[in-house]
């Protein structure tokens, strides 16, 4: 078992690789402003385009049969969210122990996933797991695809919430922002159980009797703004934290998404009670007849 354990932390947080990893806009695919833009609008553009051609060729109730290929692409999701989360757990504590030396009289551990020291680099095993994750959002965004020919829906939502994510996972690697470790340990935790409940329902299995997903998604998006907050006070009360202007740009992004994602859920939540209201009344309704059938 031990074995095992150091065959993967060596693979994870010890492989030359990771241990020398540098954000470069020359050495690191899709590190450019250039490609963040235009990688962004081709995906628009996409959506889009398939979205209206789905339209003019097919009824609008008619959806387009995928098979396995969503169960398939949630079982993915599942394993590259673990392997980052496993990774970016293991390099943090190697960083932690390593780097400690230099920061442990003005922070605590937490403090250091909360806020770098100024002046980080964006080189080593943190880093290389932050890469990791920026080029994962390129995959997940290929459910948007799936919820256009399954569903036949163009949902804005989606597509500004995938666009910002991977813009503000460029912003990480790119300004060293603070927070970043923390943000992609919840969102790589959060993914996995979601993605795994999307593969369980996606074979056949029973959902849940309350709205899975969203609800997960709440959860962090709230602890997000716990550590925002957090980010906030450190920055204040211990000299600064590394990357805070990308950092306050993050923030105004983060709150467009908690405001858009509140709005939906105020709508969905409204939505079903309106429904359990229309239900009741029909349930009512139908058993007034039957008695006045009866009586008369």
């Amino acid at each position: 078992m031990d074995s095992i354990f150091q065959t993967l932390t060596y693979y994870l947080s010890e492989h030359p690789s990771i241990v020398t990893f540098r954000w470069s806009h020359i050495q690191s695919w899709g590190s450019t402003w250039s490609f963040l833009f235009s990688s962004i609008a081709f995906y628009l553009f996409l959506c889009a385009i398939i979205h209206i051609f789905l339209a003019i060729l097919l009824r609008r109730d008619r959806a387009v049969p995928l098979g396995p290929i969503p169960a398939l692409h949630s079982l993915s999701m599942v394993l590259i969210y673990a392997t980052i989360f496993a990774g970016i757990l293991l390099s943090t504590a190697a960083e932690i122990r390593e780097t400690r030396w230099f920061w442990r009289r003005s922070k605590t551990p937490f403090q250091w996933l909360l806020c770098f020291p100024l002046g980080t680099r964006p080189s080593g095993r943190v880093f290389f797991w932050s890469y990791m994750y920026y080029l994962s959002r390129f995959v997940h965004m290929l459910r948007t695809f799936f919820t256009i020919l399954r569903m036949r829906r163009l949902a804005f939502f989606q597509l500004f919430n995938n666009s910002i994510l991977t813009f503000m996972s460029f912003l990480w690697l790119e300004f060293s922002q603070s927070f970043q470790v923390l943000a992609i340990l919840l969102a790589t935790l959060a993914y996995c159980i979601v993605y795994g409940y999307r593969f369980w329902t996606a074979i056949g299995l029973p959902r849940a009797c309350f709205p899975f997903v969203v609800n997960c998604q709440m959860v962090l998006l709230g602890c997000n703004l716990a550590c925002h907050v957090g980010v906030l006070l450190l920055h204040l009360m211990k000299g600064g934290c590394n990357g805070i202007g990308a950092w306050g740009f993050n923030s105004v992004l983060n709150g467009a998404i908690l405001f858009g994602f509140l709005n939906f859920y105020v709508k969905m939540n409204l939505g079903n009670k309106n429904k359990q209201q229309q239900q009741a009344k029909a349930a009512i309704t139908e058993k007034e007849t039957e008695k006045f059938q009866r009586d008369g």
